[in-house]
This record gives structure tokens, C-alpha cells and sequence, in this order.
């Protein structure tokens, strides 16, 4: 199964960057994949909680759905919206949303990011994801075709327990859609990936932010796909544009019948 993965540098115009993905869709499609993966806020990514707010719309009738639907459809693709933010009862906190779209435009499935971005970094980046968005709380996985994708966000990566439940109830690939700081994402993004891919036995596509944004901020980039043996297959560094790998499912259970990781878990007592 061939699989698309798109690095972006996302703005504050929501319409330019629905034309790139649009784009994007067609040329991934053209190429052979079956999958397109966008990273998180693909369409939208502004630190600026004031001018957010007047972009950011519920999910019924959403432009950006509508149009990201049509592409699917009309490139036969299954598309995996990174995220986006959506509102959710008419004000804030919102949700940020991981949205899989069918190759016949319907939607698939939905998640809402579990673990919320609240930190102080040494580098004096400071954020509040919980501020302007509600955190999810369950875990998803869309069947798509041969394959089970189980959904996350960018910093779930840092929480194994997800990864677990959703390598027990059958994923094999764990979609991790990303925005990560410079600082962190030198320091942890691929240890962090590799390590999720090696615990469950199974592939991790993780589409990323890169490079400068309107909003100021600066993302670490290196879209990654790693296999169940925690083999990168895919790392493509600073450059925005489409990157491609083969998911080869029969891989999980060569890597499983190896080390069988999942059968060997065991519930342990807290202290």
C-alpha cells in the first residue's frame, strides 16, 4: 500500500492552504498513493487566540471539509486531515480535530486530541493548549480498506498508553499527525516515534508542521513513517512538499511473530 505524506508550512489563510492540500490530493493521487496524510492544523495554524477565534468554524458545512471531501472524491484518495480547530458550541474551548476522509468523499471517522500541549520550555516558549481547546477522550480507529488506522495527535506520541490501547484493539498503523516546537522536536520526535512504532509493532505515519509560520512560530518538521521494527522509512527533514512510502501490512506480523510484544503484556498493580 502506497502512502502519501505531506509536510507543510501552514497559515493564517485558511483558503491557501486548503488550495495546496486540494493540490497536494491531486498529485498524490496521480502518484499512486491510496493515502494522503496531512500534518496537524494543516488548515489552519495561528497563535493569535484573538484573530483564531473568527476562523475557527463548527464541523457541519465546514468549506474546508467540503472542499478537502470533493478532492478525496474526485482523486479517488483516502485523505487523513492532520487536524483542525472546530468549534464546537459556539465558543471556546474548541476542539482540535483528526478528521479520515473516504476515497467517495464520506467521512470515516473523527478524533479529538487527548493530551494537550501545556508547557514552559528553557528555550522560553511557553503554551496552553487548554486555554482554547477541550481535550478528547476516546480513542478511535477507522478501518480503511486492509488496513485499521488508529488516530493521535502530535503530543499523544508522548503517552504509550494510547498507543496500546490502540495497538490491542487492532491497529496497524497509528497515525500521528504533528506541530512540534523546534526544542522538543530535536530533542524527542524521532526517539519518541521509533520507541511507539518498537512497543506495538506497528507502522507510525506521522505528518508534520516545518519551518517559519505566519503566526511566528517555527516547527521542528522530519515527517516520518517508521515500520514495526522501528526501521525509518520516510524523513523528510526541512522540505514542504509530498514524501511516499510502501505500508507493507504483512511486515506487522513477521515483526510480531519475532517479538510478540502485545501477547507478552501483563496489567500491573500500581505501588
Amino acid at each position: 500500500m502506497k502512502i502519501a505524506v505531506h509536510q507543510m508550512t501552514s497559515g493564517i489563510n485558511m483558503q491557501v492552504n486548503i488550495d495546496v492540500m486540494v493540490a497536494a490530493i491531486k498529485e498524490a493521487s496521480e502518484n499512486g498513493a491510496q493515502i494522503y496524510f496531512a500534518p496537524e492544523m494543516a488548515l489552519y495554524l495561528d497563535k493569535d487566540r484573538t484573530r483564531a477565534q473568527h476562523n475557527i468554524l463548527v464541523a457541519a458545512n465546514h468549506p474546508a471539509l467540503i472542499q478537502l471531501q470533493n478532492a478525496a472524491k474526485h482523486n479517488d484518495i483516502i485523505v487523513h486531515l492532520g487536524s483542525l480547530p472546530i468549534r464546537t458550541d459556539g465558543s471556546a474551548p474548541y476542539a482540535n480535530r483528526s478528521y479520515i476522509i473516504g476515497s467517495d468523499g464520506t467521512i470515516i471517522a473523527d478524533y479529538d486530541k487527548i493530551h494537550l500541549f501545556d508547557v514552559t520550555l528553557s528555550s522560553g516558549e511557553a503554551w496552553r493548549e487548554s486555554n482554547a481547546y477541550n481535550a478528547g477522550g476516546k480513542a478511535v480507529i477507522a478501518d480503511v480498506g486492509a488496513a485499521k488506522i488508529g488516530m493521535s495527535i502530535c503530543y499523544d506520541i508522548r503517552f504509550a498508553a494510547l498507543y496500546n490501547i490502540l495497538s490491542e484493539a487492532g491497529a496497524h498503523i497509528a497515525a500521528v499527525p504533528a506541530a512540534f516546537t523546534k526544542p522538543t522536536g530535536k530533542a524527542h520526535w524521532h526517539i519518541l516515534l521509533r520507541a511507539r512504532a518498537i512497543e506495538n509493532a506497528m507502522f507510525i505515519v506521522a505528518a508534520a508542521q516545518c519551518g517559519q509560520h505566519e503566526d511566528g512560530r517555527q516547527t521542528f518538521g522530519h515527517s516520518l513513517v517508521v515500520d514495526p521494527w522501528g526501521e525509518v522509512l520516510l524523513d523528510m527533514g526541512q522540505d514542504i512538499g509530498l514524501g511516499y512510502a510502501d505500508i507493507d501490512l504483512e511486515r506487522i506480523m513477521e515483526v510480531r511473530n519475532q517479538l510478540p510484544v502485545l501477547d507478552h503484556r501483563r496489567v500491573i498493580n500500581p505501588i
